[in-house]
């Protein structure tokens, strides 16, 4: 089955260097799909499609803030 995700706003955010951003539409999308569903889409649809500056920035984002698709209160 294709699903359709819609993935553009957080290469959008990324490309802006938005972290606060990406993690809201990361959130939202986890809420929606579902985490593992997220995790594969990373994985296999985001994390390929970037350059590796950007892949570079957002590693560093998600060590120095935490990798979590859940909101930390």
């Amino acid at each position: 089955m294709n699903h359709n995700y819609q993935t553009a706003p957080m290469f959008t955010a990324i490309g802006n260097k938005d972290y606060s951003e990406f993690k809201k539409l990361e959130l939202q999308f986890a809420e929606q799909h579902g985490v593992e569903t997220w995790q594969d889409v990373f994985n296999f649809r985001v994390l390929p499609a970037l350059d590796e500056e950007a892949k570079s920035w957002l590693l560093v984002q998600k060590c120095s803030k935490g990798y979590t698709v859940r909101e930390v209160v």
